[in-house]
């Protein structure tokens, strides 16, 4: 059984089919269209809803794509959409918002802007604060086709500037006495009596069932594995939500290493990983949408072995590790060594990743990264580049150089490396280096770039990491992109 709010209503669901998306919970069982089915895949926005979970004894709004979200990721927490909003016949500020700045124009995108809008102004600070990146931010997952962003931008505005308390406000401490009443204290199950999904609690009783059972689907954020159900229209029989294990969605910072859990969110990665390496942080933002980076996962854009991820190619320049859990044992790996083929890794049945470990910065290195890919926000990588380097009186000491979108897998360049280190950093060896990503390198042309098109954009994307090194530290540097 898992529980959760429905609003302020409390919903204990026993028997239901753990491949139901909480958009079609929301249409199909709630009868709450408001909600509405934009693509099935997570690029609209159209059926953003937010979800308001404990941290601490502080209640935290998020949006999420409820397209891509599995009811099981629902329990202990509060789930609000649009038809939430409005109190006593009066609309919510964020909608009388859109109402008084004309954002609304054939209506279809409105209630995921609406909830954009409305995880925006709970998430901003005093009244009367408006931050424009903060706000495109909130609104980069959400997509008008008829063109409407300047009066939606309007009323995001007016929404933060002339925020008050509302209904939420005022029922704070009994929505937070609600869930902490609900808060998991076992491992839940939902299953229909064919398909099932568990809900561990811990490290320990996730290995236990997962050796058990290695053919089930493990589940963390789900914005990739819900794609099987919503486009490919396939039933997953077993899966097993690690959503609720806190041991694998903590952040914490050590000595010589940054160590995620493999369940943590990307949005709550982002302080660390921006702190010890800024150009990770601008690629994060541009990761997808704020809805995705709320629910997926590092680990899970690792465990999928996508030859376009974003985040591998950094890691592997970074030096990073993966921690793998099988029952008892634990092994460690070097992330280069993770990947092997195609969708080919090499994790073992029964086997998970259970921690990413990347090494903090120092000073004595120079970390690039950059991704081309055709629309500057929610887009996949067409190249996706990273350069780790140490240059000491103007040697390559040692250089670290990798990409996503050139191969099977994310990889490192070794021949360019090769060129790279013992050698002056300048411009002779780095066209040299980028004769020798030829060597590295056979891409494939399809629909997002040709295979000529993608080893040039490699090769400008090292040149682009020389030139801006060479540049005054005053110069503003702009993240690449089509």
């Amino acid at each position: 059984m898992i529980q959760f709010l429905l609003n302020r209503e409390l919903r204990s669901e026993r028997a239901l089919d753990p491949n139901t998306t909480v958009l079609q919970y929301l249409r199909e069982y709630r009868g709450k269209t408001g909600t509405k089915e934009g693509c099935a895949s997570g690029d609209c926005g159209a059926c953003t809803v937010v979800v308001g979970e404990l941290v601490g004894d502080r209640l935290r709004y998020r949006t999420l794509n409820s397209c891509l979200t599995f009811v099981s990721a629902l329990h202990g927490k509060q789930l609000i959409s649009v038809e939430d909003l409005k109190d006593q016949g009066r609309l919510h500020s964020v909608q009388q918002a859109m109402v008084d700045c004309h954002g609304s124009q054939c209506g279809f995108c409105t209630p995921g802007f609406v909830m954009s809008l409305f995880a925006l102004q709970k998430n901003a600070g005093a009244v009367n604060e408006y931050d424009p990146h903060q706000a495109h931010e909130a609104l980069a997952g959400n997509l008008c086709r008829c063109t409407g962003y300047r009066p939606i931008l309007e009323a995001a505005e007016q929404a933060c500037c002339a925020k008050q308390p509302d209904q939420f406000d005022a029922r704070e401490a009994e929505t937070i006495a609600q869930l902490k009443a609900i808060a998991p204290r076992e491992m839940a199950e939902l299953s229909d009596g064919e398909k099932r999904c568990l809900s561990p609690l811990t490290v320990a009783e996730l290995a236990e069932f997962y050796a058990a059972n290695p053919d089930a689907r493990l589940l963390a954020g789900g914005t990739d594995l819900a794609l099987e159900v919503t486009q490919f229209h396939r039933e997953l029989p077993v899966m097993i939500h690690v959503g609720q294990i806190t041991e694998m969605k903590q952040v914490q910072i050590a000595d010589r290493h940054i160590e995620i859990g493999a369940a943590a969110p990307l949005t709550d990665c982002y302080a660390a990983l921006a702190t010890e390496y800024p150009d990770f942080g601008e690629l994060l933002q541009r990761f997808a949408s704020l809805q995705i980076r709320n629910q997926g996962t590092l680990g899970g854009n690792i465990g999928n072995a996508s030859p376009i991820g974003d985040s591998p190619p950094l890691l592997i320049a970074l030096g990073a590790e993966v921690v793998l859990r099988k029952g008892a044992s634990s092994r460690t790996l070097p992330l280069e060594d993770y990947f092997i083929d195609y969708k080919v890794t090499a994790r073992q049945p029964g086997e998970f990743i259970e921690k990413v470990r990347v090494p903090r910065a120092t000073p004595d290195r120079l970390f690039r990264a950059y991704k081309v890919s055709k629309r500057l926000d929610d887009d996949i990588s067409a190249v996706c580049a990273a350069f780790d380097l140490q240059i000491t009186d103007g040697v390559v000491a040692d250089a670290r150089v990798a990409f996503g979108g050139m191969a099977a897998i994310p990889k490192r360049a070794a021949a360019c490396e090769a060129t790279l280190n013992g050698a002056p950093w300048n411009q002779q060896t780095v066209e040299a280096a980028c004769d020798a990503l030829a060597e590295d390198f056979t891409p494939l042309t399809d629909f997002r770039a040709s295979r000529e098109y993608r080893l040039l954009v490699a090769q400008n994307l090292l040149r682009k990491c020389f030139l801006e090194q060479q540049a005054p530290k005053t110069e503003t540097r702009v993240t690449a992109y089509v």
